[in-house]
């Protein structure tokens, strides 16, 4: 069986200029926000199979208190080390998404955040972010990943990693997005990025304004939450505040 852990970074507002600004549920109004604000959670996740360690999305890269990388801290609360990460998934580029595909030390110098993992990054979604840039796609938290060795790129409208790892293209969200579905034998885990990303867009039929394509994401929610809800699916909400993990 399939454990899941959410990683979050935290709650923030986010609005027409696109930045994450920290957010506290306990202190703060969301009406003092300027106008068509959104609150998200900014959450990655951690899936441990049979054979991996995966991770899907990096977040932000913020670093704690510390000065130690959020997404590592919270691996290792869960009793993992970044180290045995094997598989980061990205759904796209975003750089809520994509903040953290690598990180600077003391010195300046740039590593792979997960350094013993293989990125699965789909090759039109990086050529895509790479050519738009600012303010969805910070290039110079992507860049440096791409000539690692590390990223297994994926191609195609829809492919199989390692026997069990369904990707498709789905193109709602941002032009070049990506969802995936994994099978282990026991549990299936549908990731669907941001063009799943809280609960409640699964039961309420709506166009949002923030994606590339609104009425093709509302089709899509209405597409995987009927096979999900049929299948049994575990999904996973990257932006959702109440609900990381659910079966409809």
């Amino acid at each position: 069986m399939a454990e899941i852990y959410p990683l979050s970074e935290g709650v923030f507002t986010v609005g027409h200029d696109k930045q994450f600004v920290p957010f506290s549920l306990t202190d703060d109004q969301l009406n003092d926000r300027p106008m068509g604000s959104l609150l998200v959670e900014v959450q990655p996740f951690l899936l441990v199979t049979h054979k991996d360690l995966i991770v899907f999305d990096t977040g932000l890269g913020f670093s704690n208190k510390e000065g130690i990388l959020q997404i590592h801290d919270n691996i290792r609360e869960h009793g993992y080390e970044p180290a045995s990460v094997t598989k980061v998934l990205q759904s796209h580029l975003h750089k809520d998404h994509a903040g953290c595909l690598v990180f600077k030390d003391d010195r300046g110098l740039v590593h792979p955040t997960f350094p013993n993992a293989d990125y699965y990054i789909y090759r039109p979604e990086a050529d895509y972010a790479l050519r738009t840039g600012y303010p969805s796609y910070i290039v110079e938290d992507i860049e440096p990943l791409l000539g690692t060795g590390q990223v297994k790129w994926l191609d195609g409208e829809e492919g199989l990693i390692d026997g069990y790892i369904r990707f498709t293209h789905s193109g709602g969200h941002c032009p070049e997005h990506v969802v995936y579905l994994i099978n282990d034998g026991k549990d299936k885990v549908f990731y669907g990025g941001d063009e799943a990303p809280q609960l409640k867009q699964l039961k309420m039929k709506y166009v949002a304004k923030y994606d590339f394509d609104g009425r093709k994401a509302m089709a899509l929610r209405e597409q995987y939450a009927e096979q999900g809800k049929a299948e049994g699916w575990k999904f996973l909400f990257y932006h959702d505040v109440k609900s990381p993990v659910a079966i409809l």
